[in-house]
This record gives C-alpha cells, sequence and structure tokens, in this order.
C-alpha cells in the first residue's frame, strides 16, 4: 500500500497526519517508509531524522539524471527513524533547484518505477509540498491511494473542488489506479457553527469524508517539538486514539 496525503493549501496538517498514520502502522507491525518530498522537511524533523545527511531523497532524484553513471537506488537513501518498523527517505534543500532539471528530463515517473522494485515495505506514506509541483505529481503518480487534508474554512472548500480536478486529471494522464480515499477534516473544532457547517455540507455533496475529524489540539505541537508523534508521546489523549480510529478506517 502507497498513500500519499496532499492538499495544495499549507498549514492543512499533511505533515502531521502522514507521521501519525505511518507511526501508527509501525506500532501495530507493518513495515513502514515515510518517503518526505517537500522542500522543508517537516515530515524529516518529525521522525527525527538528520536532514542533511548523505541519505536523502534528492540524491535518488539526482541519480535519475545521470544515465549509466551509477544511479543511486532509493534503498540507498532510506535511513531507519528511532521507531520500530519505521524508515524515511529525508528531505534535502537541493530538492528545489533539481526540479526543474527533472521537469525537463520528463522524470516524473521515477520515484514509481523505483518503488516498484523495492519490495520490502507492507506502507508507504508521501509527505507532499503545498503545491502541485513535481514532486507532488512524482507521489500521486507512484501512490495507490491520496488522503486529502481539509481545515474548516471556506477558502480551503473552494480550493477543495480544484484540487479534485487536478487529481482526476493525474488519474486520466498516468496513474488510473488512484484511490481518492478521502477527505479528512483537520483541526475540527466542534463548538464552532462553521466547522460543523462546512463538515455537514461536504458529506451532504457526497464527498468522500472520512470519520472521525481529527480536533484541533495542542498536543500536536507539543509532538512535533519533541519529535515523536501522537502514539509515542501521548498514547492515551484523545486526538491520537481519532488518529487511530482514522487509521482503522483505512482499508490496508
Amino acid at each position: 500500500m502507497r498513500r500519499v496525503v496532499f492538499n495544495q493549501k499549507g498549514g492543512v496538517g499533511k505533515t502531521t497526519i502522514v507521521c501519525n498514520l505511518a507511526a501508527i502502522a509501525a506500532a501495530r507491525g507493518l513495515r513502514t517508509l515515510v518517503i518526505d518530498l517537500d522542500v522543508q522537511g517537516n515530515a524529516t524533523r518529525y521522525l527525527g531524522a538528520p536532514a542533511d545527511g548523505e541519505a536523502h531523497i534528492a540524491r535518488f532524484f539526482e541519480g535519475t539524471l545521470r544515465f549509466g553513471l551509477g544511479d543511486a537506488g532509493l534503498e540507498r537513501c532510506i535511513l531507519p527513524t528511532r521507531f520500530e518498523n519505521l524508515s524515511i527517505v529525508p528531505a534535502s534543500t537541493e530538492l528545489e533547484h533539481l526540479a526543474p532539471k527533472l521537469e525537463a528530463r520528463q522524470k516524473v515517473h521515477k520515484l514509481r518505477q523505483a518503488l516498484d522494485r523495492l519490495h520490502v515495505y507492507d506502507a508507504i506514506f508521501f509527505d507532499t509540498p503545498p503545491a502541485l509541483n513535481f514532486y507532488s505529481r512524482a507521489a500521486l503518480i507512484a501512490a495507490d491511494r491520496v488522503l486529502i487534508p481539509f481545515d474548516c474554512d471556506d477558502f480551503a472548500r473552494q480550493a477543495l473542488y480544484t484540487l479534485l480536478e487536478n487529481i482526476a486529471e493525474i488519474q486520466a494522464d498516468h496513474n488510473e489506479a488512484l484511490d481518492v480515499e478521502g477527505i479528512v477534516v483537520n483541526q475540527f473544532n466542534a463548538q464552532a457553527r462553521l466547522p460543523r457547517e462546512l463538515l455537514a455540507a461536504l458529506q451532504e455533496e457526497g464527498l468522500p469524508v472520512r470519520e472521525p475529524p481529527l480536533a484541533a489540539s495542542v498536543k500536536v505541537k507539543e509532538s512535533h517539538e519533541a519529535q515523536r508523534p501522537l502514539p509515542h508521546y501521548a498514547p492515551r489523549h484523545k486526538l491520537t486514539a481519532q488518529f487511530e480510529a482514522l487509521y482503522d478506517s483505512l482499508r490496508a
């Protein structure tokens, strides 16, 4: 299973969702890999991996530009984390300057091809930049399923329709098997009127909204700072239970 968490809007919790679902998968015994494709490297930091070491995703992509000159296989870019069964391909600041070269050489399918040869992992999660760029397209092409984080405001709702259209184009042109697994309502305030109304409106439209919505909580920022996903940082917290329930609602 390869799952990408993607939204073109920033600040919707992509990294938090990726790392916590991956931590749950790993804790349940699945050999799990996180691939950090965002130049900001938030998933890399959250899982306590070095951002500027020898192994990172830019090394893999750079290798695809050197045909026949010792291509760096993806397996050489993987690092273990401190958490059992959980590994990561760290991000790198080099991603930014590589993107135009990769676009020009049409390397957007290389990540999928590399993963097709990598049979070590039961679950793979992609963290993506908040833009439909080379790296997010590469992830959408490589993935089986896509989860869309959604924060409850009207601007996010309007952007959601454009996002679904863009994903449909990727499906039509590159990855017919890609399944829109659902919309994850994040940072949800059940006491406020607007979030409740927006959630109800999405459900009435028949959009695939996953249950449960994930509550807003200061524990998220605390777990970021501690570099420990919630199942390890606050295993008995309400939000951790919501992540567990969300994970259980997804197909294996």
